[in-house]
């Protein structure tokens, strides 16, 4: 696949933050056994992949805004582009030794978000897409799957835990989904699970209180390999709300519907 030389740039960061994790990563599971624990290395090993992510996409832009989940807004001279950067989504995962965990890369035009790049380095998988030129995985195409009834889907979330997210809002989508899909799905990195709705490998995704870098990059792969995306309440305002429902044309508006029924007795 032809790839542009921004999208080269994005890819050449990812697989360089990604081979920093992998080392990484290997350590953790052996501090894994250790009286401290891996926690305070962990950190560690995601400001040092931000970092190389930072100075790869600054070398090649340097005017372009840059918004990290570690550093924060580092504002450029361009003024219409702004790099969005998850230099480790799964952190969790990450700490516990499971190897479900990304760089997420996505460039963002005038408020738009135009090419994105997801790596799972303990996967080799790596997604790439740019607006109007298709979503791949590892160079090969990739299509949203192309189910039409939700009894027949497995779809992910999104799970609330210890001191984040609305509980009880997130039990009530549950108790909705649950009775209409074949499976539900958690696996603790946004970033992936958009890629692999991206990829046909799961139906839908819904996920509320994210941060535009565990979106940006998914978002571009899922509408170039023909999905659908919006906030929960079936509108644009995807950063805004913190929001993401995400599938083809037929699960997305399904699974909107689902997760939005009111409170059963109200």
């Amino acid at each position: 696949m032809a790839r542009s030389a921004l999208l080269n740039v994005m890819v050449q960061a990812a697989l360089k933050a990604g081979k920093s994790l992998s080392r990484d990563f290997g350590e953790v599971q052996n501090l894994q056994v250790s009286v401290k624990g891996p926690g305070d290395f962990v950190s560690q090993a995601d400001l040092k992949a931000e970092k190389i992510v930072h100075d790869e996409l600054m070398k090649a832009r340097p005017t372009y805004d840059f918004l990290g989940e570690e550093g924060g807004e580092e504002k450029g001279s361009d003024g219409a582009h702004r790099w969005i950067v998850d230099p480790l989504d799964g952190t969790t995962n990450f700490l516990h030794g499971i190897p479900q965990f990304a760089v997420s890369i996505a460039l963002e035009r005038n408020g738009e978000v135009v090419a994105g790049v997801i790596f799972n380095p303990a996967t080799d998988e790596l997604y790439t897409a740019e607006r109007g030129s298709g979503a791949f995985l590892n160079d090969r195409r990739i299509r949203v799957a192309a189910r039409k009834q939700i009894t027949d889907c497995v779809v992910s979330c999104g799970v609330p835990h210890l001191g984040r997210g609305n509980h009880g809002k997130f039990l009530v989508e549950l108790r909705h989904t649950m009775g209409e899909v074949a499976g539900i799905r958690r696996f603790g990195a946004a970033s992936l699970d958009l890629a692999y709705v991206a990829a046909g490998r799961l139906d839908g995704f819904w996920e509320a209180e994210l941060a535009p870098w565990d979106m940006a990059a998914g978002l571009v792969l899922i509408r170039e390999a023909g999905g659908f995306v919006s906030d929960m309440k079936g509108g644009q305002d995807i950063f805004g709300t913190g929001s993401v429902v995400a599938g083809n044309e037929y699960i997305h508006k399904a699974l909107s519907e689902v997760i939005n029924r009111p409170i059963p007795g109200r």
